[in-house]
């Protein structure tokens, strides 16, 4: 709540670009594009003070993409590698980087939002992941945490908390794709960055078929409460 207790809202929509999306998408999540209607239904909310649209926007060279390793360990959505903290003094620090098709590169049609979703001139676009030696499923940090566009990271061209914050948000809802991966990681960073978080299951998909189940057992354990379209939380928007 606001000092005056009311509530003010932001709706995040993750990354529904075209590479998300059947029929053509190369990380195309089943779906995905099906859930269009139900995420133009929340934009038409008049209580959101802020709609954030996400989008991964990597480089060609992303540390990501299978096509960027050596064979034979190099099987898109298989095979592993280990990443480095991009953040000066802690490059020790390594985590385990899932490898992926090629999707969503920078200036390429595959990177576009989906033309079924419902965008105004008014509403912030996001670009994150523009880093090629780290990943970043949250658009509020990169796979180690950092978040600051100007210093270490280099990987979001906003930093959303500070945004949200300034604008005085309290609560957050999260949709988009994919609800195990980068829905999971917005809506995670969303509740360590003190919003009430909130995410609208018949807005998001997930890459693994029975990924949701697991997610949801994830997002909880974080915080973050998981609510349907006709719960009165979303309806009364």
């Amino acid at each position: 709540m606001t000092p005056d207790g009311t509530m003010r809202s932001a709706l995040i929509v993750v990354d529904m670009q075209e590479d998300f999306c059947p029929p053509t998408g190369s990380l195309a999540v089943q779906d995905g594009r099906n859930i269009a209607s139900t995420i133009n239904h929340l934009l038409a909310k008049p209580s959101f003070a802020t709609r954030i649209f996400t989008k991964d926007y990597h480089p060609a060279d992303h540390i990501s993409f299978a096509t960027n390793h050596p064979g034979p360990d190099n099987r898109p959505f298989e095979s592993v590698v280990a990443i480095k903290n991009p953040a000066s003094g802690k490059e020790s620090e390594t985590k385990a980087q899932r490898l992926w098709p090629v999707h969503c590169v920078a200036n390429t049609a595959g990177a576009e939002l989906i033309p079924e979703i419902n965008i105004s001139t008014n509403d912030l676009v996001v670009h994150k992941g523009m880093r090629s030696d780290v990943e970043m499923y949250s658009v509020f940090a990169d796979a180690f945490g950092n978040c600051d566009p100007g210093t270490n990271s280099h990987s979001v061209s906003v930093d959303v908390a500070a945004v949200l914050h300034k604008q005085g948000i309290t609560d957050v809802f999260v949709v988009g794709l994919a609800g195990d991966y980068c829905v999971k990681a917005t809506a995670i960073d969303a509740a360590k960055a003190g919003f009430k978080t909130f995410v609208v299951e018949e807005g998001t998909k997930c890459v693994a078929p029975a990924g949701w189940d697991d997610t949801k057992e994830e997002l909880v354990t974080a915080g973050v409460h998981l609510v349907s379209i006709n719960d009165p939380v979303v309806k009364d928007l």
